[in-house]
């Protein structure tokens, strides 16, 4: 009698796991259909060509970066965006194929980035599958599968040719805002990060002074920055922090996060690495003379991975040395890092923030100081390798000097440096030539 109970329940639950697996699969199944490209008889393949770097989707919450092609796992229509977490449920995109002029409409699966620190709107990633049969140019989006869209914003999408790399290191700079004016460190930075080699730099401009205009005017016709627009404020209230504040502020630190994958994705294929930093920081390697033999070195080291976190470390703007006092700089508004190289020791129980330098063709979804989806493994660079070498506010402001650590390693570079700036200054009459 015993035997037989236990052959009951043992069948029942045996029946049970085969049921819901059956459910489940099927679920999947129909989950799986209900993304799949509908081919539409309505509708024409019109609509006004997007032109800006931020476009707002009429009614419901949703902001559109950029559309990237990325067939990665499987043949979709990525859309860089930012949405509110709670009101935005359903979009769909429209993909028009030519030459035939047929429309499909695809369901997104709408993720919206794990890190929005609390505030309503986030970074999101907006997935549409394409239509097999074609390889769409454009997507509109829309709330619904039916409609008239011949008014919908048209997305050009991008990456859909294959191209090589033209540069090695790519940085970008998120969110440059706040009339921004620091404009001897910034020559700095952009001379540092070329003598590194940076051959490209992508900055997201909000607003800077008169004087930086002219400054970023020089590196665009020599070729090394490029400018992407980047007026979120004008769609959304902004905070320059990156906690939420509670105080109605719907995105922080200028939408900096949406940024930043907006430029991976943008140099996904003219670029071998993208680096993730600020203005103010500089990555500086300890063993190796610039980054190409140092990204070498790293990626013999660590096989399979894609993503290399380098730490943070604060060389306070208040504590200065009195070598490379240049007097031809003095009348230019911002920084000398090269007074500065006293940093700051370790906090006890706080772990130093990293930034990065990534394959940007092994990422799905990054942070400020992570990567949040990648498809290699992350590897913390050791400090006797590189570190960052961050210039700014003092954060341990009540240290006293001779609790600081003397490190002259920005001083390697000084010649050069002290050369290449000033040939910046001069062809910017930001300083009178000799």
């Amino acid at each position: 009698m015993l035997c037989a109970g236990k052959k009951f329940y043992f069948a029942a639950a045996v029946c049970i796991v085969t049921v819901t697996s059956m459910l489940t699969v099927s679920y999947l199944r129909q989950q799986r259909l209900s993304y799949q490209p509908k081919e539409i008889q309505e509708g024409r393949c019109e609509g006004k060509i997007a032109n800006s770097t931020i476009t707002a989707l009429k009614g419901n919450k949703t902001f559109i970066i950029s559309p990237y092609f990325d067939d990665r796992e499987s043949k979709v229509t990525r859309l860089i965006g930012i949405v509110h977490h709670q009101a935005v449920k359903q979009l769909y995109c429209w993909f028009c194929c030519q030459p035939d002029g047929k429309i499909y409409v695809s369901k997104a699966k709408i993720d919206v980035h794990s890190d929005r620190f609390g505030f309503p709107y986030g970074a999101a990633d907006i997935i549409c599958l394409e239509p097999e049969n074609c390889d769409p140019t454009y997507v509109s989006i829309h709330q619904s599968p039916r409609g008239i869209t011949d008014q919908l914003p048209r997305f050009e999408i991008k990456n859909r040719k294959a191209e090589t790399f033209s540069v090695d290191f790519t940085l970008c700079i998120s969110a440059m805002f706040g009339n921004y004016n620091n404009v001897l460190q910034f020559i700095q930075s952009m001379e540092m990060y070329k003598i590194l080699g940076v051959q490209k730099v992508v900055i997201y401009k909000n607003n800077c002074s008169h004087l930086m205009e002219k400054v970023l005017k020089f590196y665009i016709e020599e070729g090394t920055v490029e400018i992407i627009p980047w007026p979120i404020n004008s769609h959304l209230r902004v905070s320059p922090e990156w906690l939420f504040m509670r105080d109605g502020t719907h995105i922080g630190y200028y939408g900096q996060i949406t940024a930043l994958n907006d430029c991976i994705y943008r140099n996904m294929g003219r670029s071998k690495f993208v680096v993730l930093n600020d203005a103010d920081e500089i990555i500086l390697p300890l063993k190796h003379p610039n980054w190409k033999t140092m990204m070498s070195s790293l990626q013999e080291q660590n096989p399979g991975t894609s993503i290399f976190l380098f730490e943070n470390h604060i060389f306070p703007e208040t504590v200065s040395s009195h070598m490379f006092n240049i007097s031809s700089w003095n009348s230019v508004p911002g920084v000398n890092i090269l007074q500065h190289v006293y940093r700051e020791p370790d906090r006890k129980n706080v772990i130093n923030p990293r930034k990065m330098i990534v394959d940007p063709r092994k990422v799905v979804q990054t942070s400020v100081h992570s990567v949040l989806r990648a498809y290699g493994n992350s590897a913390n660079v050791p400090m006797d390798v590189a570190l960052i070498y961050h210039c700014r506010k003092a954060l341990q402001r009540d240290l006293p000097r001779e609790s600081l650590i003397r490190d002259t390693t920005l001083w390697k570079y000084n010649s050069s440096l002290i050369m290449n700036v000033n040939k910046v200054l001069s062809q910017t009459m930001l300083r009178a030539p000799k």
